[in-house]
């Protein structure tokens, strides 16, 4: 139904989109408590980090050589929709709720997210999808937590 270059910028705009906004809010939350600050990040996100991660897909995809210029746009431009649209997602929830609240249901909606996704794409894949979404959601708790320490830790020595 999608082709190779479709499913690749959407994956990669996906877990990206929810792995790097995750954890920039959850950093940001834990370092500053600042609603101001964790919207300023998630738009950042979705915004410049979007734009970035495009022009890597792009890059990576012509350098592999293997690739038509179709392809490689295809890839390019759903990798940026991707991404755009999964770290903004987050907003809602910072708008409509306290700081706090909105972190830990965003953490609850991004992880749902992937572990889906991984289900999907295990299932596609023909492996044992536990195995997939438990790596998956291993690597993104970790990312979480790291991140807030380190934002704990940026308030300690800042504030």
């Amino acid at each position: 139904m999608f082709s190779d270059s479709f499913r690749t910028g959407a994956s990669f705009g996906l877990t990206s989109g929810i792995i790097t906004t995750l954890g920039l809010m959850v950093g940001l939350e834990s370092g500053t408590s600042s609603k101001v600050a964790v919207l300023g990040g998630i738009l950042t996100i979705a915004i410049a980090d979007a734009f970035a991660d495009a022009l890597g897909i792009h890059v990576s995809e012509e350098s592999e050589n293997t690739h038509t210029a179709k392809e490689i746009w295809e890839s390019t431009i759903v990798t940026f929709v991707a991404k755009f649209v999964f770290a903004s997602i987050f907003i809602l929830p910072v708008l409509l709720l306290d700081l706090r609240t909105a972190v830990i249901v965003s953490v609850a909606l991004g992880l749902s997210i992937l572990a889906v996704a991984s289900y999907y794409m295990a299932r596609r894949q023909g492996t044992k999808p536990w195995k997939v979404i438990g790596e998956h959601l291993l690597i993104a708790a970790t990312v979480i937590v790291i991140t807030h320490y380190v934002g704990v830790l940026v308030a300690e020595i800042c504030g």
